[in-house]
């Protein structure tokens, strides 16, 4: 009887998992662990075994050799139809069904895998067997840019499964210095820990890393985020008593750079309201072409005696579409709020590349923006300032202009404190007492 029972129970679980693998006849539902494969270009700066700059006292070797990882889910709404969701700590990503397409080489006689990211005119193909998907990372607007990707089926840690007891907690905030050549620049660093777990995000005059996700081994962290468009990668190691650190920041396969940091719960950043001005002897003017090519100025009749922001702006930058959900959002939550919004696009492609008017229809029709985007230049902060006389420069993507009723240029907020910074709050605070302001004159 007991026998007759087992073999009972095994056939129902044999039945079972033959069920599921017909049912899903794609990729299996589930976790995924997908790696970027990022050196194949260019050497680190700083060769291994070789003290960082900076006198940071630390010798740091890079080990990750330029492995991005980063996890996902598929999820199936219906038995043919499924979806993926990226992760990035507490960011989810969404990419739908109708951005993934699935179909069969005949000729290699493999599965084929696309998954589109449309803002940002980059794309994944791959080939699908069994629980690997093995193919590459492409942007288009980055000439021959493509990046290697595997990814397996069922793992869902980050960079390892070790456990190695961390030297200490490196929750709080960090001063960072990036030696970017001739033009090195500053971060803080935000950081909280759970164990082995390390999540949190860099903020730099500019704008923010997003959703930074990774671990920490005894004196060594890795952390990492891919959204479609950005792949950053950071390695670093703590000196003993925890309190400083060095190491390496990769951007894609295109860029590297070292980086040190410390302790330090006192360190700013520069005031954004700070970082560009207006020459105020000078209006701000302007008259650049919508997506159907209709010219649209400041000084048209739907924008006179009206408070307007008007955000300088790229389709490839994902601080952008921080600062355009939110404006969205802000504009739907207050539709009493008589006020104007314009974005000024400066595209990889150019101002006068049909690519550009592309980007720019995705990016409207993805986001659901109901207000003008303008084809306004290419994305070279030079070429972009120079659109722009009356402002000191194009300094970040975005910046963000306050202008009265009267067309004065009130606030200019150069970059944007996202969702993942501790910075955002304050943001809000400030834009709506802004708002407040301006609307009540």
């Amino acid at each position: 009887m007991k026998q007759s029972l087992s073999i009972l129970v095994l056939i129902f679980l044999f039945g079972a998992c033959t069920f599921v693998q017909e049912r899903y006849s794609k990729l299996p539902p589930g976790p995924y662990r997908g790696v970027l494969k990022l050196e194949n270009t260019f050497v680190s700066p700083n060769p291994k075994g070789e003290p960082l700059p900076e006198k940071v006292d630390l010798v740091f070797d890079e080990v990750t050799d330029g492995e991005l990882p980063f996890t996902f889910e598929v999820e199936y709404e219906n038995d043919s139809i499924f979806k993926l969701t990226i992760i990035n700590g507490e960011e989810r990503i969404p990419v739908p069904s109708k951005n993934i397409s699935y179909g069969r080489d005949r000729s290699q006689g493999r599965d084929t895998l696309r998954i589109d990211f449309p803002v940002y005119d980059t794309y994944i193909s791959a080939y699908h067997e069994e629980n690997i998907i093995e193919g590459v990372w492409v942007v288009n607007y980055r000439d021959n840019y493509r990046v290697p990707f595997v990814a397996e089926f069922g793992q869902n840690h980050r960079f390892t499964k070790l456990r190695k007891e961390p030297i200490t907690d490196m929750s709080g905030d960090w001063a960072m210095n990036f030696s970017e050549g001739d033009e090195p620049f500053v971060g803080l660093g935000e950081f909280r820990q759970e164990g082995n777990e390390l999540t949190g995000t860099i903020r730099t005059e500019t704008g923010d890393y997003r959703y930074l996700e990774g671990t920490i081994q005894a004196d060594k962290f890795y952390l990492s985020v891919f959204d479609g468009s950005h792949a950053f990668l950071f390695e670093g190691k703590l000196s003993e008593d925890g309190s400083r650190m060095a190491g390496s920041f990769r951007s894609g396969r295109h860029y590297i750079t070292d980086f040190s940091g410390r302790r330090d719960p006192n360190f700013v950043l520069a005031d954004p309201d700070t970082l560009t001005s207006i020459d105020q002897r000078e209006p701000l003017e302007f008259s650049f072409p919508n997506a159907n090519g209709d010219s649209i100025s400041l000084s048209d009749p739907r924008f006179q005696d009206k408070v307007t922001l008007v955000s300088i702006m790229g389709t490839w930058c994902p601080n952008c579409r921080d600062e355009a959900n939110y404006l969205r959002e802000y504009r739907a939550a207050n539709p009493d709020q008589d006020f104007e919004i314009i974005s000024l696009a400066y595209e990889r492609y150019g101002a006068t590349d049909a690519r550009s008017v592309a980007a720019i229809q995705r990016y409207e029709d993805n986001m659901n923006i109901d207000w003008p985007i303008l084809l306004a230049g290419s994305s070279g902060k030079s070429e972009a300032a120079k659109t722009l006389p009356a402002l000191n420069h194009v300094l970040s993507y975005p910046t963000l202009i306050f202008l009265d009723k009267e067309g004065k240029v009130r606030r200019i907020h150069t970059g944007f404190n996202g969702p993942a910074t501790s910075a955002f709050a304050e943001f809000d605070t400030e834009f709506r007492e802004t708002m407040d302001e301006l609307l009540a004159e």
